[in-house]
């Protein structure tokens, strides 16, 4: 999960997501989903470095960073029930908090 797809991965990544939608398209009677996520998570670094990494991947998709109470900072874009989020989860826990809980 700590790196990104290279250009042969990302090419079986998008005819994958290709495939299972024309699968489901044919094939009404099996069950799908009500929504999909897709994810990334920037290389490991360290936490200003990974928030950084979010904050260039919103600009690139075009849309504001959030922060969840545990911490995790992220961004996101739908694609009517299919999201791409990219998410930083820090290695120090959040003051008061331990790492892990």
């Amino acid at each position: 999960m700590a790196y990104y797809a290279d250009q042969d991965e990302r090419s079986r990544l998008i005819d994958g997501l290709r495939a299972v939608a024309q699968f489901l398209q044919d094939h009404p009677d099996v069950p799908a989903p009500c929504w999909a996520d897709v994810l990334v998570f920037p290389p490991e670094s360290t936490d200003e470095e990974k928030r950084a990494e979010i904050d260039v991947i919103a600009t690139r998709i075009g849309t504001e960073t959030t922060e969840s109470a545990r911490g995790h900072y992220s961004c996101s874009i739908s694609f009517g029930s299919v999201q791409y989020r990219a998410v930083a989860i820090p290695e120090s826990p959040r003051p008061g908090e331990e790492k892990g809980a």
